[in-house]
């Protein structure tokens, strides 16, 4: 095991006797939602886990050590801590460990603390991915770059819808990860259950998802794979007031030089402001169906 990481005993006692284990990042609890909504949603996710037969891994760094299951104190303590916790990703990590500093883990350094750890499904809301405008500023999220290198299934609503979809779908098929709709042909784009995309595969059960991952596995491949799983018909948002609210938000950034690793925390909480925190409650709904699908589909996979 990996000097630098801690796996919960749960978590732990689970991989070894063979159990299903969902892993689950932090950045929502310290950057995605205010306190303490972030702490009530990040418990409520860990129970929608375990009511679907898995065991939940919440990823996160703390006091240095890449964490695999965090303790509800832990939880509360990053809930609390908000954005003065490092928003962490790959090129963060040797920084904050040699520091001994705290860090909440992207899809990115979840994916790669939860192969560390040897866990295999991974739910979160939204990968990050190309952001309009990309040809003059290169900013591409760190989240495809991972999914093109670390073999961990990433459940999640789409690429956030904030994105340019169609590069983002182009940059991932660039990397070899096939990206596959579950129960849709088309991709969902996080608060919309469309976006005009098309997915490489569909798939219609979580078994099958399972054994594709197999037979991922089994084929040596080094990269993950991508399920983009529609939010309920139910909690889906007006694709006209999404895509109105996201206009104002981009142009808001641009104008306040927002860049980097800060823009997509702001454009969200941008969105929830200017729809009256109705993307707030879409956001919450579609990650905890995520949850559920990635509970069954490891609990299918620990079968193979």
């Amino acid at each position: 095991m990996n000097k630098y990481l801690d796996i919960s005993p749960e978590v732990a006692e689970a991989l070894r006797e063979g159990r299903s284990v969902v892993a689950l990042e932090s950045t929502i609890i310290s950057h995605g939602m205010p306190y303490p909504k972030n702490v009530e949603t990040a418990m409520l996710v860990e129970k929608t886990v375990r009511e679907h037969g898995a065991v939940p891994a919440t990823i996160a760094v703390i006091g240095g050590r890449l964490k695999a299951g965090l303790s509800p104190e832990e939880i509360e303590y990053l809930g609390k801590s908000g954005r003065s916790v490092a928003k962490a990703s790959r090129r963060d990590l040797a920084a904050l460990v040699a520091r001994g500093a705290d860090g909440a883990t992207t899809v990115t350094t979840t994916m790669l603390i939860a192969h560390l750890a040897g866990i295999k499904v991974f739910a979160t809301g939204g990968i990050g991915g190309v952001h309009r405008g990309a040809e003059t500023t290169m900013d591409i999220s760190a989240d495809l770059e991972e999914l093109g290198n670390t073999p961990v299934m990433v459940v999640c609503a789409g690429a956030k819808s904030i994105l340019d979809l169609g590069l983002t779908l182009e940059y991932l098929e660039t990397k070899g990860v096939p990206v596959i709709g579950y129960g849709t042909d088309e991709l969902p784009a996080f608060y919309t259950r469309r976006s005009g995309f098309g997915v490489d595969y569909r798939v219609d059960s979580p078994s099958e998802l399972a054994a594709m991952f197999a037979a991922s596995q089994g084929l040596g491949m080094k990269g993950g794979m991508l399920v983009t799983n529609p939010i309920p018909e139910q909690y889906a948002m007006d694709k006209a007031v999404i895509d109105a609210a996201i206009e104002k938000a981009l142009a808001e950034a641009s104008e306040k030089g927002i860049k980097g690793k800060e823009t997509t925390p702001f454009l969200l909480a941008k969105v929830v402001e200017l729809t009256g925190g109705d993307s707030l409650e879409s956001n919450i709904k579609l990650v905890l169906n995520n949850a559920a699908l990635a509970a069954e589909t490891a609990s299918e996979l620990c079968k193979l």
